[in-house]
């Protein structure tokens, strides 16, 4: 069975366990309304996908 052959300091543990951050969400704009939404998901605005209307809207458009 494999075993280190030197312990992992403390600098090179957290500087690999530094790069799980997450980012900001991503946002695209709505074809249907112009509502920013997050990608591949129903807009929750206008309640279509894929110029497709699908569901009711969920949320009120901000005016």
């Amino acid at each position: 069975m494999a075993v280190p052959k030197r312990r992992t300091s403390k600098a090179r543990h957290r500087k690999r366990f530094a790069q799980w951050a997450l980012g900001p969400v991503k946002l695209v704009r709505c074809r249907h309304c112009g509502e920013r939404h997050r990608p591949h998901e129903v807009c929750p605005y206008c309640g279509h996908y894929h110029n497709r209307h699908v569901t009711e809207p969920r949320l009120k458009a901000a005016e």
